[in-house]
């Protein structure tokens, strides 16, 4: 085995035991500044997420669809930058950027898995809004617990096949002896400029059929949305529209951009030597998304704030 974890066989072909994850900059400097950073916007992504869970679990007023679907949201985004970012801190802590082979395909599994489950959870939700706001007479019978939990389940299975046919067919081809991946996680479009680009046709194959899958979820998401802004606009409340709005709109905004950022970087060409603009591309839909769910879903929600109240109320009387 060499020492870049690479294996030669008898018949002269290299078989890639590890990976090396560049990602930024191989300065010391700012390899620190990223580490921090990257420190930073994960104890706060954490910290938010397990937040929404304890209030959406304990509080009975946020026992709705509208908390249940959040609180499934919140324990995947935990999970989804729980894959990715804290390997990346501790390869720029100790300047040792290898991950195993089995590593790599684990966190593009879980990476893969959690990424389509929360494209599938973001579009349920945008669904649960529209029919509260657009059918609101008709709401408790669509949206029964039962609907609810079943939306979950196949949300869930569909990130999980999602993330099985992304690994199944990267990590059963054959890599040409480079084991260096310009990114700071094992990402599926990285991994593919390793392949050789006779063999990859399965996986792009794979890539376009899951992106296709990405556009009928926005498109999805934009109908209701639509739908919603008109309904909205015939509100006689200039204050309500505004109330409605404002929750809307940041929703929407973060499911645009997670959608977008990431369907480019996986359809956009494969480059062997990518871009710094292509390494921030990726922190649009693997850090910001689980970051700014909760300051979306909690500081600017009155129910979420009033049951943090309550909650700090009655440990308050507990302790005392």
């Amino acid at each position: 085995i060499g020492r870049n974890g690479i294996t030669t066989n008898d018949l002269n072909r290299t078989e890639v035991t590890e990976f090396l994850l560049m990602g930024f900059s191989n300065s010391l400097e700012v390899q620190i500044l990223h580490a921090v950073l990257f420190l930073l916007v994960y104890l706060a992504a954490l910290m938010g997420n397990l937040l929404i869970i304890m209030l959406t679990a304990l509080d009975a007023h946020l026992q709705t669809p509208m908390y249940f679907f959040l609180r499934n949201l919140s324990f995947l985004d935990f999970c989804y930058i729980s894959a990715t970012v804290p390997k990346s801190i501790v390869n720029s802590l100790t300047h040792n950027t290898s991950i195993s082979f089995f590593g790599c395909a684990a966190q593009a599994f879980f990476f893969n898995d959690l990424a389509s489950t929360e494209i599938a959870i973001l579009t349920v939700m945008s669904y649960d809004r529209h029919v509260a706001i657009c059918q609101p007479l008709h709401y408790e019978v669509i949206m029964n617990r039962g609907a609810c939990v079943r939306m979950m389940v196949i949300s869930w299975l569909s990130g999980m096949i999602c993330g099985f046919m992304h690994v199944a067919t990267t990590f059963s081809l054959p890599f040409c002896g480079s084991n260096v991946v310009h990114q700071f996680f094992c990402d599926i479009p990285q991994l593919l400029s390793l392949l050789d680009s006779e063999v990859i046709i399965i996986e792009i194959g794979v890539m376009v059929f899951i992106t296709s899958l990405v556009v009928v979820c926005f498109v999805s998401v934009t109908f209701s949305y639509v739908s919603i802004f008109s309904a909205i606009l015939r509100i006689p409340s200039k204050e309500g529209r505004s109330k409605t709005f404002s929750t809307c709109i940041p929703h929407l905004m973060v499911v645009t951009l997670f959608m977008i950022s990431g369907s480019i970087a996986y359809v956009k060409p494969i480059s062997d030597s990518p871009s710094t603009l292509d390494l921030l591309l990726s922190v649009f839909y693997t850090v910001i998304p689980p970051t700014l769910n909760p300051i979306i879903y909690s500081l600017r929600n009155k129910d979420m704030k009033a049951a943090l109240r309550r909650q700090y109320g009655m440990l308050h009387g507990y302790f005392d």
